[in-house]
């Protein structure tokens, strides 16, 4: 435990930031999910639009790196067409 006043403060804040930071992350895994499900439906759109606009915040506010959010964006992108391609054919 820290015994300088302004290293608890920092502590404290580091605290409440981490566990911010992972609903977030816990929010884009989920959503992420959604929009897999959702395809075929007619909120699949909506899904996907919502799970990019997510990992887009996230990557803005520095909760994960521009290049990973683009890389889970890509992936996102690539496993949902891959799915429409299967419904399709």
């Amino acid at each position: 435990m820290a015994n300088i006043k302004s290293q608890i403060k920092r502590n404290k804040t580091n605290e409440i930031a981490r566990e911010r930071n992972r609903a977030v992350k816990s929010e884009i895994r989920t959503r992420a999910k959604t929009a897999v499900s959702a395809v075929g439906t007619e909120n699949e759109e909506t899904a996907l639009r919502l799970a990019v606009k997510r990992i887009d915040m996230a990557a803005s506010k520095g909760i994960i790196h521009k290049n990973s959010a683009a890389n889970k964006k890509s992936g996102l992108m690539k496993r949902i067409a891959k799915l429409r391609e299967g419904a399709s054919a």
